[in-house]
């Protein structure tokens, strides 16, 4: 469907109220996205301590809205798998370990990426 040629095309406000929607669900239901929760406002708390400059704030910005987009995708994959195979299947197991392989990816690189922002500002702020 092309976007707005429907009436029954939700506008855009609508949208953004179902993705809300979509992440108070998320929040409500899952453990993992409250831990990806609070390790980005770990990682933001270290940004003020260690007073990291913007190019390094926009880098870790995007790393914790890439690992929370990461675990949603996670979720609705298994959401969906869950749906359409509720008895076990191998193939749905795998599809969710995948899934779950793919977040998993994106949140050690993340942290890499962090470990290597803020021993810079560290380094930085020792130095003088």
């Amino acid at each position: 469907m092309i976007p707005g040629r429907s009436p029954s095309h939700p506008s855009f406000r609508r949208s953004f109220l179902f993705a809300l929607q979509g992440f108070r669900t998320a929040l409500r239901q899952e453990r993992n996205i409250k831990v990806m929760l609070a390790g980005g406002a770990f990682a933001v708390a270290m940004g003020l301590i260690l007073r990291i400059d913007a190019v390094s704030w926009a880098v870790v910005l995007v790393c914790c809205g890439m690992v929370i987009a990461a675990e949603l995708l996670n979720t609705a994959i298994e959401t969906v798998v869950d749906l359409v195979s509720p008895e076990f299947h191998p193939l749905a197991g795998q599809a969710k370990d995948i899934a779950a392989a793919a977040s998993w990816v994106l949140s050690l690189t993340a942290a890499v990426v962090g470990v290597i922002v803020y021993a810079n500002a560290l380094m930085r702020l020792l130095a003088g």
